[in-house]
């Protein structure tokens, strides 16, 4: 990619977004496009330039005037429309960032926040088509919050060729230990077990999970079948071996954050009543792989505040685990070290018109996640889920090193 200086054009960016106020994806990640941020040690300057951004829900807290006015190449629009084209009527921008988390959206019976990244997403793509181009689109976390429509969204990508990244910062930020998933190593049971609410953390917990286990010989074939359970029903699962205690235990011991149930302990592991009295709520989606592969994701409230991976390798004594890292004091920073490496890739795709990760681990994370809300509004059912034969290969290792 150029370097600040460079002779080379920069790509034009629209940004779009729900909202756009301190501490949110939005500031996280745009800001970073339009100040710089910190990638192999060093403080740097995106080589992009926004030219537009919409912003649909505006008011108290609201950065966009404040940007603009230190940013005036960057036009306030009223619409996505306006946003891609610039009033030119057709598309003028060499890139879109679309951040559709956050935002104040209605919920459904299931507990989905109807966030309307389909809505925004349709808008772009009917600018592609009566522009007759495409440029590339980075989408924030997963694709909707409706399978069919997160498929539609894939498939308007493939169809009209145009490079589509997604996703979260987990499975490219730091790890401790700072390890790959061995290749082709023959995966059995992989599990992570996290914490935050349902259709908002989740994604991140399967996320973990899958950029691991897709590695594993014989790569991605997709899921076949999904359980959830919640609560009381987490905790007999767990008894009944429906997935790996050690597992979970290795998982734990990888927790810099893991709670003790007594007073002035810190670095003790706890026993499962002390487990069960700390845990509120508990949440776990159940999956196996077309290949066999069995795979878990645990929400543990009270007990954990980080993500941790670990899976069974055939031919490994112990299990093999890490924790995907993520900067403490979250409610403090403004700027959080973890966006870093999604604004690199975002520049990166930018540059190149290249995914540097398979979307086709979004759409398949995207997928559990909407089985794994089925199944628990239909009390725990078991799905089967012919929709989720997903086959990729994964990209070269995006695991953030410095």
């Amino acid at each position: 990619m150029p370097q600040v200086g460079s002779n080379s054009k920069r790509p034009r960016i629209a940004v779009l977004a729900n909202v756009y106020k301190t501490h949110l994806h939005t500031q996280h990640i745009i800001d970073r496009v339009l100040e710089g941020y910190n990638w192999g040690g060093e403080f740097r300057h995106p080589a992009l330039e926004v030219v537009s951004i919409y912003v649909e829900q505006r008011g108290e807290g609201d950065l966009v005037p404040e940007r603009a006015e230190r940013h005036p190449e960057m036009k306030v629009c009223t619409s996505v429309a306006e946003a891609l084209t610039l009033g030119t009527g057709k598309l003028a921008v060499d890139g879109v960032i679309y951040i559709g988390e956050q935002g104040d959206y209605p919920t459904n019976e299931k507990g989905q926040t109807l966030y309307p990244r389909y809505r925004f997403f349709k808008q772009v793509v009917d600018v592609f088509r009566s522009s007759g181009r495409s440029v590339p689109v980075y989408t924030d976390k997963h694709f909707s919050w409706n399978w069919a429509w997160a498929k539609e969204m894939y498939d308007d990508s493939r169809t009209m060729g145009f490079p589509l990244m997604g996703g979260s910062s987990l499975p490219i930020t730091w790890r401790i230990p700072q390890v790959e998933m061995p290749d082709d190593a023959v995966v059995t049971e992989g599990m992570c077990v996290a914490f935050g609410g349902l259709d908002s953390y989740d994604i991140h917990a399967l996320e973990c999970l899958q950029c691991m286990v897709e590695r594993r010989k014989g790569r991605e074939t997709g899921v076949v079948g999904l359980q959830a359970y919640r609560g009381e029903e987490s905790w007999k699962a767990h008894a009944q071996g429906v997935w790996s205690q050690a597992l979970f235990k290795a998982a734990l011991c990888r927790s810099h954050t893991l709670a003790q149930a007594k007073e002035s302990f810190t670095d003790v592991y706890p026993r499962l009543e002390e487990m069960k009295a700390l845990t509120k709520n508990p949440v776990a989606y159940h999956f196996q792989y077309k290949d066999g592969l069995r795979g878990t994701i645990m929400l543990m409230n009270g007990l954990v505040e980080d993500f941790n991976f670990a899976a069974s390798i055939q031919g490994q004594t112990k299990p093999f685990s890490t924790m995907m890292y993520l900067s403490r004091g979250r409610e403090l920073a403004t700027l959080e070290s973890y966006f870093d490496p999604i604004v690199h890739y975002i520049e990166q795709m930018m540059y190149t018109h290249k995914e540097p990760y398979p979307p086709e681990r979004v759409l398949l994370a995207t997928g559990l996640l909407c089985a794994g809300i089925d199944s628990l509004y239909q009390g725990g059912q078991r799905l089967q889920t012919p929709q989720l034969a997903i086959a990729y290969q994964p990209a070269p290792s995006t695991l953030r090193r410095t």
